[in-house]
C-alpha cells in the first residue's frame, strides 16, 4: 500500500491542481476558483495543501481566508472550500486525511474558526456542527445541516453572531 504524504503546494502543482479539482468535480468551477483565490490574494499558500499517492497528486484542500460580519465587526476566519481528490483515488481516506492534516496546520497558524457547506455525513466526523446553532449564517440560501463551522480553539464562537463573508472571487467563479 502507498502511504500519503501531505504538504503545502508548490508553484509547480498548480497544473496538476487545476486537473485534480476538475475531475473530482466534473467541471470547472472550483479548479477557476482557486486561480482566482490565488490570483487574488485570498490565499494562504501554507494552508493550500495537496496530497501525493505513490508520486501522483490525487488530492488537494485549501483554506482561503473568510470574515464573519458581525454588530461588532469583522472576525476573521478560514473556509474549507474546495476539498477534491481525483476519482480513481477516492474511498482511501486520502480526503480525510488532508482534512485532518490542513485543520491541524490551521490551527499551528493561529486561525480559530472554520466554515465549510458541505454533506452533513461526512464533516461532522471531524468536529464540524451546523453554524447557526453558533450564531453563522451563510450569505446565500443552503440548508442549515449543510452549513458548517468548527472552532479550533475553545471559546472561538462565544460571543460571536453574524454573517459569513467570502471573498469576491467565490461571486466570480461559483455561478
Amino acid at each position: 500500500m502507498n502511504a500519503v504524504t501531505i504538504r503545502p503546494e508548490t508553484p509547480a502543482d498548480v497544473p496538476a491542481i487545476f486537473d485534480v479539482n476538475l475531475r473530482a468535480f466534473g467541471q470547472p468551477a472550483e479548479a477557476q476558483l482557486v486561480d482566482a483565490l490565488r490570483r487574488e490574494g485570498d490565499f494562504v499558500p501554507e494552508l493550500s495543501l495537496v496530497a501525493l499517492y505513490g508520486g501522483t497528486i490525487a488530492g488537494h484542500i485549501l483554506f482561503p481566508p473568510i470574515f464573519i460580519i458581525s454588530p461588532v465587526g469583522s472576525i476573521p476566519a478560514l473556509a474549507l472550500a474546495p476539498m477534491a481528490v481525483l476519482p480513481e483515488f477516492q474511498h482511501r481516506g486520502i480526503g480525510s486525511q488532508l482534512i485532518r492534516h490542513g485543520l491541524a496546520a490551521c490551527r499551528h497558524l493561529g486561525h480559530r474558526i472554520v466554515i465549510v457547506v458541505g454533506h452533513p455525513e461526512y464533516y461532522p466526523r471531524f468536529g464540524f456542527t451546523p453554524a447557526r446553532a453558533h450564531g453563522i449564517k451563510a450569505p446565500f440560501p443552503v440548508p442549515d445541516e449543510a452549513f458548517l463551522a468548527l472552532e479550533l480553539v475553545n471559546g472561538a464562537f462565544d460571543g460571536i453572531h453574524g454573517t459569513v463573508r467570502y471573498p469576491p472571487s467565490f461571486d466570480t467563479v461559483m455561478k
